[in-house]
């Protein structure tokens, strides 16, 4: 099935949008994370499309969505869920499953809280929503969030090169299964102007995230969403225990560990594909 591509305005913003599938079909709206885009998904978003209205947009600051420059527009966390929920809205989604990963689990957790009504089961792909997901290698970002002094921006610049992104992308991954495609994308973006500004604004933005843990878990307690865990095993920077920890809220949450690294999707894309349907077949059936 063929995959559109939209540009919807919200406010100042406009946000640029994959979208597949049936229009009167159950919706599955895709969160991506950082450095990324929604083309994150271009693997898994056929595997859906036959039964399933899939829709993947660009956050701001990120892949093809237009927002106003710095000094002019808020990167913070509030406001990308923001956008998000007036792109809903503007859109007409009434009811969703939300995909989450990484950047793009606080921002749809930040959806969910405001309409929970609207949430019909998430499935959290490296999405973290609790402490014991942070490794260490969250230590300069935390760095800065407790001192966000120009020293310790700058400290967190390195999360920003070529070569953290090709860790993010290459550890844990199989080998030999990892597309060159995606990061060299991701690679370009943080070229243009004023990308690394913009992502040092939302790294220290991420203290918020962590502040709100306690209240996502407080929403999961309240609402039992069905939520299904596919994790990166193998991930350097949310590991699994943060996969783990859902069951503490959920104690039916699905959980499985596959074997490979932070971007699942870009080597377990069918076997993620295969956990949703079955997931989603009894979980949203009538």
């Amino acid at each position: 099935m063929a995959v559109r591509f939209a540009t919807e305005k919200v406010g100042d913003v406009e946000v640029f949008y994959r979208e597949a599938g049936p229009q009167d079909g159950p919706v599955l709206l895709l969160l991506h994370g950082f450095p990324t885009a929604g083309h994150m998904f271009r693997d898994l978003i056929p595997q859906l499309a036959d039964r399933y209205r899939v829709i993947a947009p660009d956050l701001p600051g990120f892949g093809n969505t237009v927002a106003p420059p710095r000094g002019r527009f808020d990167y913070s966390f509030d406001r990308l869920a923001e956008v998000i929920e007036g792109f809903v809205e503007a859109i007409g989604l009434s009811r969703y499953a939300l995909y989450i990963f990484d950047y793009g689990a606080p921002v749809g957790l930040r959806l969910a809280m405001r309409h929970p009504e609207r949430v019909t089961a998430i499935v959290t792909q490296n999405g973290n929503a609790y402490v014991e997901g942070l490794s260490k290698e969250w230590e300069p970002w935390q760095a800065y969030w407790r001192d966000p002094s120009p020293a310790n921006r700058e400290a967190c610049r390195a999360a920003l090169s070529d070569a953290a992104i090709r860790v993010q992308y290459g550890q844990g991954a199989p080998a030999g299964l990892l597309s060159p495609d995606g990061m060299t994308l991701d690679m370009h973006y943080m070229r243009r102007g004023e990308a690394q500004e913009i992502q040092l604004d939302l790294i220290l933005s991420y203290r918020t995230n962590v502040a709100l843990y306690p209240d996502f878990q407080g929403y999961f307690r309240a609402r039992k969403p069905p939520l299904l865990a596919v994790w990166g095993r193998n991930d350097p920077f949310f590991i699994p225990a943060g996969a783990e920890a859902y069951r503490r809220d959920l104690p039916e949450a699905e959980i499985h560990l596959l074997d490979t690294g932070h971007f699942a999707l870009e080597t377990h894309h069918a076997e993620i594909a295969r956990l949703m349907r079955d997931f989603l077949a009894r979980k949203l059936a009538g």
